[in-house]
């Protein structure tokens, strides 16, 4: 279940990358040649997305179907239960599991309104203590879930593989729910490093804010509106609580990733980057280091006041013109025209003669072509 879980979110914010690098790029992304890395990864998202498996069938079957059979504390040692070959056997053990199952529904539906009531901020949880809120939060969320899970499967039964949608729906606020437990697990692993800090936020509330979309998908498109109407006031007593990520803590995220930094390089780890001018991918990070160093030399250029008065020259121009009046030193000069050299080459476009990949037909082709043509009219006769 995980293994769908993890399939079918990544390729789909996989085809929502490139999409987005296709947008950044340009013409970059759309004239194929060596310097275009991102054409062909363009023309491939499709596989990931149909040919391993179609999305389309794991998030609106596999990932909820299987998994509230498999993941549930008593679903499936019912299943198993009411199979036994000695019936009074199986049926005292079903009992027993069914009474359970009964107190698990209920203990999760009085957690969730109580959370929910307070905002779960009552809750004593384990972890970051920077992160106690999301923790509380999750907690929240989990207890919704179960219940409205159970709920589901009690109500509408095999019928709820037929209600694909309201299966996919449930099959989301599971997979967010998974996706910010991983999160946070992953700043503990890695020793809960405080610059990480926007990139947990961001990502833990982006997932509490899908499982919040998902569950009122579900509200909204339940079968019977009063049980309907009551997971909704046990799961959000109060309301919608979970926002989207806002502006100013997108903006840090963006931050953290346009500057070479040690998050940056968690977050790269196990990326291939052929550090080499000559690769395309490769020389954009070399172009992404080397900026720092070029912006602080042009602030220092635009502070000169004979290149404030409007002289007509170019930035390279200026550039020079600042080392000559010794404003800048000449490695700073040298860095900038390295990076200058970078990032012409970045956005430099492939470019072909109309008849690449042709060559004049030689004369020994004529005369092959020739006999072939007189070989067929033989045949022919």
């Amino acid at each position: 279940m995980l293994s769908a879980i993890v399939k079918y979110h990544a390729t789909e914010r996989g085809r929502a990358v490139i999409n987005d690098a296709m947008d950044v790029h340009g013409g970059k992304g759309i004239c194929l040649g060596p310097n275009n890395y991102l054409g062909r990864a363009y023309q491939q998202v499709p596989i990931g997305i149909t040919v391993e498996g179609a999305n389309i069938l794991t998030r609106s079957m596999i990932i909820f179907g299987q998994g509230a059979i498999r993941c549930h504390p008593y679903v499936l040692k019912e299943v198993e239960a009411a199979s036994y070959a000695d019936a009074a056997a199986g049926a005292d053990l079903f009992d027993g599991l069914l009474w359970q199952h009964i107190a698990f529904v209920v203990g999760n539906a009085a957690r969730s309104s109580y959370l929910g009531l307070g905002g779960a901020r009552l809750k004593p949880v384990a972890g970051a203590s920077e992160l106690r809120r999301h923790y509380q939060d999750l907690s929240r969320l989990s207890a919704g879930f179960a219940f409205c899970a159970d709920v589901s499967m009690m109500v509408l039964g095999g019928a709820l593989k037929r209600k694909e949608k309201l299966s996919a729906r449930l099959g989301d606020m599971l997979s967010y729910l998974y996706f910010a437990s991983a999160v946070l697990k992953r700043y503990e692993d890695e020793g809960q490093q405080q610059t990480d800090l926007p990139l947990v936020r961001w990502a833990v509330e982006e997932c509490c804010h899908g499982v919040q979309v998902a569950a009122y998908g579900v509200f909204e498109n339940f079968p019977n509106r009063m049980l309907a109407a009551v997971m909704k006031r046990v799961m959000f007593p109060l309301g919608r609580a979970f926002k989207a990520p806002d502006d100013a803590l997108g903006q840090s995220v963006v931050q953290l990733m346009m500057q070479p930094s040690a998050t940056r390089d968690r977050l790269t780890a196990d990326t291939f980057v052929d550090r080499s001018a000559d690769d395309p991918v490769g020389r954009l990070d070399l172009a992404l280091e080397g900026i720092v160093a070029a912006e602080a030399v042009e602030s220092k250029i635009r502070a000169l006041p004979a290149l404030q008065a409007g002289v007509p020259l170019t930035l390279a121009q200026r550039v020079d013109a600042a080392l000559a009046n010794g404003a800048i030193s000449a490695q700073e000069a040298e860095q900038w025209h390295r990076f200058e050299q970078l990032r012409q080459a970045c956005i430099m476009v492939d470019d072909f003669a109309h008849d690449v990949g042709r060559r004049p037909q030689a004369s020994d082709d004529v005369t092959t072509s020739a006999q072939t043509i007189t070989t067929q009219e033989s045949v022919e006769a």
